[in-house]
């Protein structure tokens, strides 16, 4: 059995540092996609799955934010798990962006619903801000291959409010989250040398997120906030490790790039492969002139 982790490793080794991120909101579709599908389901995976064919061979992994589709009710859902199975169908590292964050049983039953049956995935992202026993359940799965990537370090400009108050000690508290992931991660280690217990990092506070690596050079981080939110690749050099131990999410900077950097007004699916290659060539030149 080879683990997630190591997957991404080798992902990111072939194809680059790009996650792209299937937001997908109904009023983000074409219309002429909107016109030749019958209900929501069929007009989401569409959409996701021209973007997917368009993308596969430059890109690390796909992330795919559930609440897009739990706004659409059942056919949202029902577009979401067969978005997430065609991704796995072709090999590919997909997380579930859900951010679960409960603990005992409760959290045992996200755990079954996101890593079996109809919306299973590779990796989901869960909140640990409820205390690090809202990540035990998921242990179980993780020695089955699986991953998780935790909030850490967030790329919203209101983090601080929690994740940066200080301890007695004078560390904030994502360090000393961070230290605590750090232990437990050491039980999941994948043959790449990176933890199955991930992390999420937002290249929108570069500092924090160098320090972090620092601290963490055995963590994946999943790194959001480039483009649209407005970290840059020369933000993500001190996220990195040789290029690797980490991926870069775009959502709408890429899924939505017809609409918005299109002057050769190339289809929906070409403009976001061109927008994916371009991410991705601004990160390695950044990663190899500072690396």
């Amino acid at each position: 059995m080879k683990m997630i982790i190591d997957k991404l490793f080798d992902r990111v080794e072939h194809y680059g540092n790009v996650c792209i991120g299937l937001d997908t909101a109904t009023d983000y579709i074409p219309e002429a996609i909107k016109a030749e599908k019958e209900n929501v389901e069929d007009t989401l995976f569409e959409f996701n799955r021209r973007i997917i064919e368009a993308t596969k061979d430059i890109t690390a992994c796909y992330k795919v934010q559930i609440a897009y589709y739990e706004a659409q009710g059942l056919k949202g859902l029902q577009a979401y798990a067969r978005t997430v199975s065609y991704i796995r169908e072709l090999k590919i590292p997909v997380i579930g962006d859900v951010k679960r964050g409960d603990i005992a049983k409760t959290a045992q039953m996200y755990a079954k619903a996101h890593f079996s049956g109809d919306f299973e995935v590779d990796a989901i992202t869960v909140n640990p801000y409820l205390g690090t026993d809202t990540l035990e359940p998921y242990y179980d799965y993780l020695r089955q291959g699986k991953a998780i990537f935790v909030l850490l370090k967030t790329s919203n400009p209101g983090s601080g409010t929690v994740q940066n108050i200080l301890s007695k000690e004078g560390k904030t508290v994502y360090e000393t989250l961070g230290e605590k992931l750090i232990d437990e991660g050491k039980q999941h280690m994948g043959n790449n040398g990176f933890s199955s217990i991930c992390t999420v990092v937002g290249c929108t506070h570069a500092k924090e997120g160098k320090r972090l690596r620092q601290q963490m050079p055995n963590t994946f981080f999943l790194i959001p906030g480039y483009g649209a939110q407005g970290g840059k690749a020369q933000d993500l050099t001190g996220y990195l490790m040789n290029g690797n131990g980490g991926i870069v999410n775009s959502s709408r900077g890429i899924i939505l790039a017809y609409r918005r950097n299109n002057p050769d007004n190339l289809p929906f699916d070409e403009a976001s492969r061109r927008a994916a290659i371009k991410m991705r060539d601004r990160i390695n030149q950044a990663v190899r002139r500072n690396g």
